[in-house]
C-alpha cells in the first residue's frame, strides 16, 4: 500500500470519464442539465453536491450510461461504452437503495452480476467471498435481506457492485436514508477501502460533512437549470479517520463548502441549500 503522502503515479491521472459539453432534456421539454464539461481522472473520489434537483443524479446516469445526453459526449476512458474501457475496465452503479432480491440469500445478491455474466459457479463463489469479506459481511453470506440492518442491506450492495472488479464506481446517495453513526462508519469503511483499491468513485451526496471527508475533489453544482458553479479540492493526507473529522482542518473545509452551497442554492433560485 502506498504512503499517505506518496504521489500518485502519472498513469493514474489519465481520465477515467470525461462529460463534453453534455445537456439533457426531458421530454416534457424540461432542461435538467445544461451544457457542462466535466473530467473524472483515474484514482480520484469526487463528490457531486447541490441544491435538491440540480441535476446530480442526472449527471450520474450520464457517466453510468442510464441515460444518454441530448447533445454533447460521454467518454469512458478515452472511448465509447460497452461495459467496459478498451483495455478491460468495468464501471459498477450503487442506488440510494440497497435494491436486494428479498428472497435470494445475501451471497446470491452478491453473485447476480456475475451470474448474469455467465461466470462459472467456482470462479463466482470465490469472487463472492472476497467481496463479502471486503465489507464485512462474511458471517451474513446466507443470510437474507430481512434479517439485516439498514446499514448492512447497503454493505451487501456495495459487494454488488465490487464483485465485478470495477476500475469506477458510481454511488448515488447511498447512505442518505442511514442515521449518522451508521452513515458515518460506512463512510470510514468506503475511505478505507477506496484507499486500498483505487477505484475512481463519483459520489453523490447531500451532506457537506460526508462529501469532505470522503472527497479529493467536490463539484457544486446549481439548479435551473443543473450546472457546475464550483470546484473545491480537498488535498488532505488519505486514508482518513476520525483524528480528521475532528480537526480543524476538516471544519475549515466544511466551512468553504457550506459557503459555496449558499451560493449555489442562491443561484437555483432556493433560499437555503437542500
Amino acid at each position: 500500500m502506498p504512503s499517505a503522502s506518496a504521489p500518485v503515479a502519472a498513469e493514474s491521472r489519465r481520465p477515467a470519464v470525461e462529460v463534453l459539453s453534455a445537456d439533457k432534456v426531458f421530454a416534457n421539454g424540461t432542461r435538467g442539465l445544461a451544457p457542462l464539461s466535466l473530467t473524472v481522472e483515474q484514482g480520484d473520489f469526487l463528490s457531486l453536491i447541490g441544491p435538491s434537483g440540480c441535476g446530480k443524479s442526472t449527471l450520474l446516469s450520464l457517466m453510468a450510461n442510464l441515460q444518454q445526453p441530448t447533445d454533447g459526449r460521454v467518454l469512458w476512458w478515452r472511448g465509447g461504452f460497452d461495459g467496459v474501457g478498451g483495455d478491460g475496465r468495468r464501471l459498477s452503479f450503487v442506488f440510494q437503495d440497497a435494491t436486494l432480491m428479498p428472497w435470494a440469500r445475501i451471497d446470491a445478491n452478491v453473485r447476480l452480476p456475475l451470474d448474469l455474466a455467465g461466470v462459472p459457479r467456482a470462479a463466482a463463489s470465490a469472487r463472492v467471498a472476497e467481496a463479502l469479506a471486503l465489507v464485512g459481511l462474511s458471517s451474513h453470506a446466507r443470510h437474507h435481506p430481512r434479517q439485516l440492518s439498514g446499514g448492512m442491506k447497503m454493505r451487501a450492495s456495495i459487494a454488488r457492485a465490487l464483485v465485478t472488479e470495477p476500475d469506477m464506481l458510481l454511488m448515488d446517495e447511498p447512505f442518505g436514508a442511514l442515521d449518522e453513526i451508521t452513515r458515518n462508519r460506512l463512510d470510514a469503511d468506503l475511505a478505507a477501502l477506496w484507499w486500498r483499491r483505487r477505484f475512481t468513485t463519483v459520489f453523490v451526496t447531500h451532506s457537506i460533512y460526508e462529501a469532505v471527508f470522503l472527497s479529493t475533489r467536490i463539484v457544486v453544482m446549481a439548479a435551473n437549470p443543473g450546472r457546475i458553479v464550483r470546484e473545491i479540492a480537498i488535498p488532505e493526507p488519505q486514508p482518513r479517520g476520525d483524528a480528521f473529522r475532528t480537526s480543524p482542518r476538516f471544519a475549515d473545509h466544511c466551512r468553504t463548502l457550506s459557503l459555496a452551497l449558499m451560493e449555489a442554492s442562491l443561484a437555483s433560485g432556493n433560499g437555503s441549500p437542500a
